[in-house]
């Protein structure tokens, strides 16, 4: 039984990355389709107003904290997250463990070609890994029927036994809450700009700033056109969240 603490309106799954490789192993076995979500601070601000986000997360596998924020808030609350456990990270974690297990990957999201080339380099890193398949579907696929079925097909196909899906909050997590029953048993990860990563198409932040809760900041530098909004504007909701998660403590 996986520990769980509710905060933000979010069932996070407490758990540790040998934790997550048991889980995803057992569920593998099992044959049951999962989807896993990752929140940071930004998902956190958008499942108070996104109904559709909000469904997702109620629905997924495993919620798995994204950030050091939202760590160092849960601990502000007095409910401890054990482990940051960011999309980006647990893409070459899983590829290895894939590798060591015989389990096979697909990559999903991205740009033109950058799924494969993701695939390609994470082969390279891990020789054993079986890679089902990659695939990067054109921009605005989900709002065509017929593009969709496209890319549902393509992934259930190929068989894969998880399958990373790259295509940014809340798109993925709407997208494998709508269809992760229509790909047989596979567990699909949503990592938004973790095939980016892995491409060496984007540089992650150095780790002491992941480590202070910096990131952010570093992705903002990088992408200040597409990301100012999100970071600048939409996201202090942050702080008003959790202030009433305090008061609403307290007052308990």
């Amino acid at each position: 039984m996986v520990e769980t603490l509710k905060l933000f309106d979010i069932t996070f799954s407490n758990i540790t990355f040998e934790e997550v490789r048991t889980q995803f192993a057992q569920r593998i076995e099992s044959g049951e389709p999962a989807y896993v979500v990752t929140p940071n601070v930004d998902h956190v601000c958008r499942i108070q107003v996104d109904p559709d986000l909000r469904a997702a997360y109620e629905d997924a596998f495993l919620v798995l904290a994204d950030g050091m924020p939202v760590i160092w808030a849960s601990k502000l609350l007095g409910c401890p997250l054990v482990e940051k456990l960011s999309g980006s990270d647990l893409v070459p974690l899983l590829c290895e463990f894939a590798s060591q297990r015989g389990y096979s990957d697909f990559f999903f999201g991205a740009a033109e070609g950058i799924a494969a080339e993701a695939a390609q380099r994470m082969c390279e890193r891990y020789p054993g890994l079986k890679v089902a398949g990659a695939y990067s579907p054109p921009m605005g696929f989900e709002r065509d029927p017929e593009k969709d079925a496209e890319a549902v097909s393509q992934i259930r196909e190929a068989d894969p036994d998880f399958c990373f899906v790259a295509l940014g909050a809340p798109r993925q997590e709407i997208w494998m809450h709508r269809h992760y029953r229509d790909m047989g048993s596979m567990i699909l990860l949503g990592i938004g700009a973790g095939l980016d990563f892995v491409a060496g198409r984007l540089k992650r932040a150095p780790r002491w700033m992941q480590n202070v809760g910096l990131e952010w900041l570093w992705r903002l530098s990088q992408e200040p056109r597409r990301l100012w909004r999100r970071y600048l504007v939409d996201d202090l909701s942050f702080f008003v969240l959790l202030w009433r998660e305090l008061r609403k403590r307290r007052t308990a």
